[in-house]
Parts: structure tokens; sequence; C-alpha cells
């Protein structure tokens, strides 16, 4: 079912085309809920949890449909007098299941929402031949505006064909032609569905970065085309200490290329591997880091759905290829992991305060730039040489969502996913806080907040379970816990319009300078034992230790269609390519942490 942006503060109960008790069925957990349902004439079908006051302004609604252009249909499973409304939510089919009573409530509900339905195909149809109408003049006025600029065109000297500087058009032509040659492969740091991550050297500057090649072929049967994109903007505008860096952006006829940093720390789950759990102190740096991020996405209208800089991103004929900065340090899901096996106990409160600062950082970071990220997890949190956070991966990340904007795609990780993502809800920034609640709460417990092997339970837990804390947890780290996993999003820490700055003055964070953090002048409390810019101790063994050799483009036997594939495909990726000319993203710094104030 298409979402619109209907206004509910102005409607009223009394003013409802249809209202009483339905049970619906949840999209993604198989469970029915009562929900209170009213239908009003401009389509809106609102859900709530219990009745709402007849004479008050409508309460924010669990379930936001309408039933503009829907499909009706009576079944009689899996369960009696059940119906499904089916219609489009942007470009996908939505299928909503609900339960009457009875066989009468069933009717009463299908009849009004046909009645509704209807009617806006009806004013629709006005509206189309009002606009034909209309269209009529805008195209002659249109045609005179066309007529006035080609005059214009023709009236400007020559020579203003030549005002681009030489330096200028030096370092474009140089911009077009970054390649895979550009590049020495050194070890293979990841695999995946879409492709591989290699350590490499750059030939010309013999510098080391992270190349993220993908499958053209395979993004394009994923359906992972937008996704793939946003990412590719999404590292070209953000400029932040705790976020990879993007170098260049190119691609090949095969293939799609981005040129990161390497972080050669590590995950964050590595290293809670090891540790089992973080200090408070530990995790406080770290999710400190991880707000300053997240709130300067979300600042610029992007929700991180996971933050290194992107260098270049090219493309071949079959793959797309992005140079990004090196986290030699791993992540912190190895780090965490050594910790746990080596103490049976997660990060220490400092090292998790750290952590927790440099996240936030890089989050506030996000939401600054209306980004949200959608996709924190101890796997997409590594460390470079000096133990700093850097977010990676962005593919899932939103654009254009600041405070009250909302967003409906499920998408992300099933133990790190927002009640009001399960819900089916329309969800905006507040989810990247309940990640870092999540990530944080690991970090200082050594264990998730929710976990079953079995989705469903596990949903049913991140919906209605309570959190439960080990005996040694701190008052301050308890009540932040407590905050970022509110499971209203409305009431949940950092859920208001001050966004980051809500988090960043907590408690918890009290010894926290955040200037000093985001410029990288307080030591981290642990620093990666790597031995050599190319160490890759921190990573997979399963992967640094294969063949470094791209996977050739698959042959199609027999005939070829009409229509030119290899361009089709090349259409999906025009205007990829990227050069990241800026050597340093603290140029900003100033800018960054008065837009988070």
């Amino acid at each position: 079912m298409s979402t619109e942006n209907i206004s509910i503060k102005s409607q009223k109960l009394g003013e409802a085309v249809h209202e009483g008790w339905l049970m619906k069925r949840g999209e993604h957990i198989k469970n029915w809920r009562p929900r209170y349902f009213v239908l009003f004439k401009d389509g809106a079908l609102l859900g709530f949890r219990a009745k709402p006051d007849p004479d008050q302004p409508l309460p924010d609604p669990l379930n936001d449909f309408t039933v503009k252009n829907v499909q009706l249909m009576k079944v009689e499973r899996p369960k009696p007098n059940t119906f499904l409304v089916r219609g489009l939510q942007w470009t996908t089919v939505i299928e909503r299941m609900f339960n009457a009573e009875s066989a009468e409530i069933r009717e009463g509900w299908i009849n009004a929402i046909k009645i509704v339905s209807d009617s806006l195909k009806e004013s629709e149809s006005e509206m189309d031949t009002e606009i034909m109408e209309e269209s009529s003049i805008l195209s002659e006025v249109n045609r005179q505006i066309t007529t006035t600029h080609e005059q214009l065109k023709m009236s400007v000297n020559s020579e203003g064909r030549d005002m681009m500087s030489m330096a200028d058009a030096a370092e474009a032509a140089r911009r077009d032609k970054i390649s895979l040659e550009d590049f020495e492969f050194l070890k293979v740091l990841g695999k995946g569905t879409f492709g591989k991550v290699i350590l490499c050297k750059e030939q010309r500057t013999r510098k080391l970065y992270a190349i993220k090649i993908l499958k053209k072929e395979v993004i394009i049967q994923k359906d992972e085309v937008a996704h793939t994109l946003t990412e590719n903007r999404v590292l070209q505008r953000c400029k932040h200490p705790f976020l990879t860096q993007l170098k260049y952006s190119f691609q090949t006829p095969f293939h799609l290329c981005f040129v990161m940093e390497f972080a050669n720390g590590g995950e964050l789950f590595f290293h809670l591997q090891q540790n089992r759990i973080f200090s408070e102190s530990r995790t406080q740096f770290y999710g400190a880091e991880i707000i300053l991020a997240l709130g300067y996405l979300h600042e610029q209208c992007i929700v991180y759905r996971d933050m290194k800089e992107l260098r270049y991103s090219f493309q071949t004929s079959d793959r797309l290829c992005f140079v990004m900065e090196f986290a030699i340090g791993g992540d912190l899901y190895y780090h965490l992991n050594k910790e746990v096996q080596l103490k049976r106990a997660g990060f220490s409160e400092s090292r998790t305060c750290f952590y927790g600062a440099e996240i936030v950082s890089a989050v506030g970071y996000l939401h600054a730039n209306n980004i949200i990220y959608r996709d924190l997890k101890l796997e997409n949190l590594l460390l470079d040489k000096d133990g700093h956070i850097k977010i990676a991966d962005f593919g899932l990340c939103k654009e254009d969502i600041s405070f009250g904007d909302r967003t409906r795609t499920f998408c992300g990780t099933p133990e790190y996913l927002a009640p009001e993502v399960l819900e089916d809800n329309d969800y905006g920034r507040a989810v990247d806080w309940w990640g870092v609640g999540v990530v944080m709460y690991e970090m200082m417990c050594g264990r998730l907040p929710f976990y079953s092997k079995d989705h469903e339970k596990l949903f049913e837990l991140i919906l209605t379970g309570a959190i439960r804390f080990p005996s040694k947890l701190t008052a301050p780290a308890r009540a932040l816990l407590t905050g970022l996993l509110v499971k209203d999003p409305n009431q949940r820490l950092g859920g208001g319009p001050e966004d980051a700055q809500e988090i960043m003055q907590h408690e918890f964070f009290n010894n926290i300078d955040w200037e000093k953090l985001y410029r990288k002048e307080i030591t981290p409390p642990f620093r990666p034992n790597v031995q050599s810019d190319t160490d890759t101790c921190y990573f997979d063994k399963e992967f640094t230790q294969a063949p470094v050799q791209l996977t050739p483009p698959s042959v199609r036997s027999g005939p070829l269609d009409t229509v030119d594939e290899m361009d089709e495909m090349q259409n999906n990726f025009v205007q990829f390519s990227f050069h990241n000319a800026v050597s340093s993203p603290l140029r900003d710094v100033n800018d960054t942490m008065d837009a988070l104030e």
C-alpha cells in the first residue's frame, strides 16, 4: 500500500469514514496484533493501540497506510474473516493482512475502503483533466523561454569556452583516466555476494588503500543499483575523521570500484571477540566518536543504515570500483571477541566510552548532513592504525532525512533492528541511536541485549523484552544504555530535534572534550599492534590468504537479444566516477562542530 504525506494532527475521530477494531498481521513477524483502525476520506488508514479520544487531535499512529489505488481480496486462511489490501509503496507491491471478528465486520471494512478508493480515483481523474489544460499553457511558456535562452547562448562570446583553467582541465583529464591499472593488488581483505575488498597500493603515490570492486551484473540482478549509487554519493559528500574516506570511484566495463582509506586496526567486532567486554571508559571513547559521526550524517539529511573516506570510484564494463582509506586495525567485532576469549568480559567502561564518543561523533556528522545510516553493528566499526573509529559500508544509508522526515524500507541486520522498523512503521533518525545503544551494550556487557537464533523470537524480544544489565555496570552506563534502547523512538535518547547533542550531554560522556575528540587529540585506550602499513593481522585469514584475482564476467551462450545489453547495463552507472582531491577531512573542524551545536 502506497504511503502518503497525510497530515494527522488536524484530524479527529469524528471525521472518520469508518472505524473499529481489527487484527493486523505483522509484515516481518507473522503474529496478529489488535489495532483500532480509522479510515478517512483522504485515504488515510491509521492504526492505534487503543481507541483515540474523539474530542482530541489524533495521537501518532502505530500504522499509517493509504487505501489509494488498492486491491481488496477476501480470504479464509490463515483465519476466517480475513481480507488483504494490496497496493504500491513507491514501486513495490505491498500486501497487508487484516482479520475481522465476523463476516459482517469484514464486509463493512471492505465496502468502506472500496468507496474511499473509488472516490480518490474519480478526483484524480478530474485533476488529470485540469493538468492537461494547464500543460498546454506551460508548454507555450517553456517554448518562449527556450527560444530566449538559445538567443542568449548565441550572443555569448566564444572565448567563454576557454574559461576553465589549465589546472582544472588537467585534473579533469587525470580523473577520467583512473583505472585498475593504477593500483597494485596486495591482499584480499574480504569477499561477498557483490564482489571483493582488496588491499592495494596506488602506483603513482605508493599510498595504501582498500579497493572495493563490485560486479555490475550482480548489482543489477539483486536490484541493488539504487543502494550502490547512494553509497557513492554519500561517500563523496562526507568528510569526517571517524568516517572512512573515499579517494576515487571509477568503473570498468564489468565492475564498479571504490578506492577507500585502509583502516588496518580491524573491526570492533574482532576486538570485542578478543576482550569479551570493553571497559566503560573504552566504550565511552568509541561511543563518542560514533555519535559525532552519525550526528554529522543526520545533519546532512542522511540516515546511516554503515564511514570510511572514499578516495576514488570508477567502473569497468562489469564491475564498480571504490578506492577507500584502509583501516588497518580491523573491526570491533574481532577485538571484542578477543577480549571475551581472554578475559570472559567485554571492554572496560572507559574504553567503551571512548569508542562510543567517536561513534556518536560520526553518526552526529551523518545526521548533520541529513543522512541516516541504518546498519550500525560491530562488523562495520573499524579501527585505524592509531585506534580511532572508522565507520564503514554506506550501502544502506538513506539521504535527505532530517528531523521529522520518515522512511519505511525494511533493511538492516536482524540483531540490530530498531522496534519501529519491525513494527512496519515509518521511521527516522532515531534508528541510528538504537544501533548505537546495541553496540555500546555489546562492548560493555559482552553480549547482545536481545538474542535468539529464531528470528521471530528475536524480533519479539526486541519489541517487548526488558533489558538486563550485569551488576558491575555503573549507574551512568545503565542510564545511557536504557535511554538509547527505549522502544518508542520519540522518547529515545537522541530522538528529538537536538539529535546527537542530547547524547553528547549525557553524564556518561562528562569527561569527553568533544572538540579535542574530533581533532583526534585524545589518546585512544587501545592501539592496534600492527608491524607495518600492509599488516593485515586483524583481518580474516580466509580472505587474506586467498589469491588476489577478479572473477571473470559470466559468458552468455547462444544468440544475443536485439537490445544491446552491455549499453543497457552501463546506463545504470552514468556519472559514477569520482576523485577526492582533498587530503584531510580536518579542514572543516569548526564548521562541523558548529553544525552539531
